[in-house]
């Protein structure tokens, strides 16, 4: 049996898609926490952080990691670019580092 896609998704990618393709986002996207870390819930999904959701809100709150942006009541979402940028400083420190 198919499936039936909701208008407002269909033709888009899924955030499985999404996630594994974050480098080809542009950095004016938004990118969902299930899209940004690994899930025990999805196993197979590649995320760009290696870490978990819990994990990502204490950086967050800890604010070592960007805050994200309120799209709406129920939708909260980070901003591609702020992600590289993190991704590359943390990099950059631990170049640096080691």
């Amino acid at each position: 049996m198919h499936k039936q896609q909701h208008a407002a998704t269909a033709g888009h990618p899924t955030p499985r898609v999404i996630a594994s393709n974050f480098d080809a986002l542009p950095d004016s996207a938004f990118i969902r926490e299930s899209q940004l870390v690994q899930s025990p819930k999805r196993p197979d999904t590649p995320a760009p952080l290696p870490f978990s959701a819990p994990t990502l809100w204490r950086k967050v709150k800890a604010g070592t990691f960007p805050k994200p942006v309120k799209l709406s009541e129920r939708v909260t979402a980070w901003k591609v670019g702020d992600v590289r940028a993190w991704i590359a400083g943390h990099c950059a420190t631990q170049q640096a580092g080691g």
